[in-house]
């Protein structure tokens, strides 16, 4: 398995990853309206043998400055469960902090996400739409971010 930047003539098997990852479409257009929205910073394809089985996507926030969104992670029914979706946000985290990131925010399974380094107390100190459990962020300086309101690009509105 080979995890690849997204390019265009992806779109459509993306489409149908996230759509049978998530049993319906809502997820699909988020990242297609990130996409077109110029919003999607990091947005990475897990290939086996020219399928694409895979995908994530790390959104720009509009506030914190040098912050993103994890959302969402997606892996073809048949293949969850075998560390592809795990390989994808590793590799997602590794680009984040290599393009200058600070933090990455995620609302998601505690139990799942926490083994990334992701971190309700960190999440915790920004003022943002979700609190709670399940509302975690992942410091990728490794010194304070400053917090602030966390305002997410447009195209996540569509979710509420």
């Amino acid at each position: 398995m080979r995890i690849v930047d997204e390019h265009p003539g992806h779109e459509a098997s993306i489409r149908l990853v996230i759509t049978n990852a998530f049993g319906r479409e809502i997820e699909a257009r988020l990242v297609d309206d990130l996409r077109l929205a110029t919003d999607l910073a990091i947005s990475l394809v897990a290939d086996e043998a020219g399928e694409i089985c895979g995908h994530v996507a790390l959104s720009r926030l509009k506030v914190p400055s040098r912050a993103l969104a994890l959302a969402p992670v997606s892996v073809l029914k048949a293949r969850q469960h075998q560390g592809i979706g795990s390989a994808l946000i590793r590799r997602a985290i590794e680009n984040a902090r290599d393009a200058g990131y600070d933090i990455i925010f995620v609302l998601g399974e505690p139990d799942y996400y926490k083994r990334f380094g992701f971190e309700t107390k960190e999440a915790a100190l920004f003022r943002a739409p979700f609190r709670g459990a399940y509302f975690m962020a992942l410091n990728l300086v490794g010194r304070p971010v400053a917090p602030a309101d966390v305002i997410y690009p447009h195209a996540f509105a569509a979710l509420d």
